[in-house]
C-alpha cells in the first residue's frame, strides 16, 4: 500500500495519502515509526514521535543566593569597597 523503509521503521507516502488516512498514520507515530510526506513525489516533511522531555534543571543563575551580611549602618556599596580592599 505504502513504501516502506523498513531498515529506519519510516512510511513514505503521498499528502493525498495522509489526508485520507490521517489516523492511522498517528497511530504508527505512536507506535514509534516516521512518517514521511510527499507533496509532487518530492519529501516536505517527517511525521514523527516526540523525543523524550531531557530532565529539566534550572539555570544556574536562577539558583538562590545566600543574602550578603552588611555590618550595621554600612551600605552595599561601603561593603563592596572593603571586600575589594581586603582581597576577598
Amino acid at each position: 500500500m505504502y513504501k516502506t523503509t523498513h531498515l529506519y521503521k519510516m512510511q513514505v507516502l503521498p499528502l493525498s495519502a495522509l489526508r485520507a488516512d490521517i489516523a492511522s498514520m498517528i497511530d504508527l507515530v505512536q507506535q514509534g515509526e516516521t512518517v514521511r510526506i510527499l507533496r509532487h513525489g518530492k519529501p516536505v516533511a517527517d511525521l514523527g514521535p516526540v523525543p523524550d522531555a531531557p530532565v529539566a534543571r534550572p539555570s544556574r543563575w536562577k539558583h538562590n543566593l545566600d543574602p550578603v551580611a552588611l555590618p550595621p549602618q554600612a551600605s552595599l556599596a561601603q561593603a563592596v569597597l572593603h571586600e575589594r580592599e581586603a582581597g576577598a
